[in-house]
């Protein structure tokens, strides 16, 4: 049996952070991967997408050109083969860096499956070593990530009915697509396909577009996405989908409890992921999936499980786990500082933001309203709609900034939430999450200048309201 320090089953955002780091410690690391290093994350999500929301961010801005600029713009056509190949080569310039870090940090990358054999031992199941046995000294890591949840009797076939796995390398622009659910997935792809000219439906059975962020988020992008031509149906549920040789026949009840058929040629279904766990031999390491198939960690400050030395990173991770590439990054380098002996802090989850990339983008951390005050928080709520600064009027997508913070006073008090709809928010983000990560108070913000003319001064303005010293705000 070989022997290493740390082994990490997946390769994904929190499998190869936990290697990288790990070896950057001095530890000897064995990465498996069955598929490509990068995972989900840069081959199937947020790289491809957000490179192909560029490209349909270039498409509106033609269109935007012509009607609000007067630049006499047009658009001839799309060329999807020539889109797909500059995505292509992006996804692939940065898996070959991933690749070069690994080599060059010293990970060992083991290509096949793995099973748990025990607490700290594994077999390698298929690829070039199969058969082959190892033994971590130190400590197993699973980071075996998520897929695409489906629903009972919705198969995807990839090109009439697709997930957001298969969405970006389904065969060519459809014309039509209903993409079922409003989470930032379906929310982003929706986006995506209106720009590209789809006629777009989206669906989302709670009362609200991303409905566990702020009702105001919520509210500004749905009008955002109509504004845009999206029709946006909340409370919707859907009850048939049937394909057939040119799309499929969509039956949803509206929130009036209305029934409603639609002609589609796409029916995307986003309507969330659920962890890999299958050949992944959990019982003989003496672990179990709870209820939602997540493995919990019994310690979070170490993400280690009930079993010593088998820790857990990624979608594998329940709540309050966000099931993001940036949280696994940071659940990464826990776990490898834990491993070499160091004593980390913790993932604080409440300052991890959350972006949603579509046309408003969204951008929160911290706290929502609601949450603040179920919590017990006293709590003082500034809203600024972006439009009421000059650079929020050059781009005119609407939008706005919502901070929440503690009734304290009037120099105002610890900020406990910021959330940001509107062009380009999710550049705007990261001053936000180190207010809210360091328990910096609206005054203390208050007393840095933002630059004018920016959309980011909106966020200057409302600490400034909450600290009593605000110009263009009461």
């Amino acid at each position: 049996m070989h022997e290493t320090d740390v082994i990490v089953i997946g390769g994904g955002t929190g499998g190869y952070s936990t290697a990288l780091r790990a070896a950057a410690l001095g530890l000897g690391v064995v990465l498996v991967e069955r598929d490509l290093v990068g995972g989900t994350c840069l081959h199937r999500g947020c790289v491809p997408s957000k490179a192909m929301l560029h490209a349909a961010e270039l498409v509106d801005g033609i269109v935007e050109a012509r009607e609000r600029w007067g630049v006499k713009a047009t658009l001839e056509s799309v060329d999807w083969s020539a889109l797909t190949a500059t995505r292509d080569d992006i996804v692939s310039r940065n898996h070959r860096g991933v690749e070069g870090r690994l080599t060059h940090a010293g990970v060992r990358v083991v290509r096949g499956s793995a099973t748990l054999t025990g607490p700290r031992t594994i077999r390698i199941g298929t690829g070039a070593e199969a058969g082959t046995a190892w033994r971590a000294r130190r400590g197993v890591v699973l980071a075996t990530g998520s897929r695409p949840r489906t629903l009972p009797g919705l198969e995807p076939d990839g090109v009439r009915v697709v997930t957001s796995d298969d969405a970006l390398f389904a065969p060519g622009l459809p014309g039509s697509v209903v993409v079922l659910g409003g989470g930032a997935i379906g929310v982003e792809y929706a986006s995506l396909h209106h720009s590209m000219g789809a006629e777009v439906t989206l669906l989302e059975a709670a009362d609200r577009l991303l409905p566990l962020e702020d009702a105001d988020v919520g509210r500004h992008l749905t009008r955002g996405l109509k504004k845009r031509g999206i029709d946006v149906l909340t409370g919707a549920r859907l009850t048939e989908a049937d394909p057939y040789d040119g799309g499929v026949r969509v039956v949803l009840r509206t929130a009036r409890g209305e029934t409603r058929t639609l002609e589609t040629e796409r029916l995307l279904v986003a309507v969330g992921r659920v962890p890999v766990t299958d050949g992944l031999g959990l019982a003989a390491a003496g672990l179990a999936t709870d209820a939602r198939g997540f493995v919990a960690p019994a310690d979070w400050s170490r993400l280690e499980t009930a079993v010593p030395g088998v820790h857990v990173v990624g979608d594998l991770l329940p709540p309050p786990s966000l099931g993001l590439a940036h949280a696994s990054f940071a659940e990464g380098l826990l776990v490898a500082e834990t491993l070499a002996g160091l004593a980390p802090r913790p993932v604080d989850y409440a300052a991890v933001p959350r972006v949603t990339y579509s046309s408003p983008q969204t951008a929160s951390v911290g706290l929502t309203e609601a949450g603040a005050r179920e919590l017990g928080h006293r709590v003082r709520v500034v809203t600024m709609p972006l439009t009421a600064t000059a650079k929020g009027m050059v781009h005119g997508q609407g939008g706005m900034v919502k901070v929440v913070a503690e009734a304290a006073g009037m120099d105002g008090g610890r900020v406990l939430g910021v959330h940001l709809v509107g062009p380009h928010v999710s550049e705007m983000i990261a001053e936000s999450q180190l207010v809210v990560g360091w328990d910096a108070e609206a005054a203390d913000v208050a007393q840095h200048v933002h630059p004018h003319p920016t959309l980011s001064e909106a966020v200057g303005e409302v600490m400034l309201a909450l600290a009593g010293r605000g110009l263009h705000q009461p």
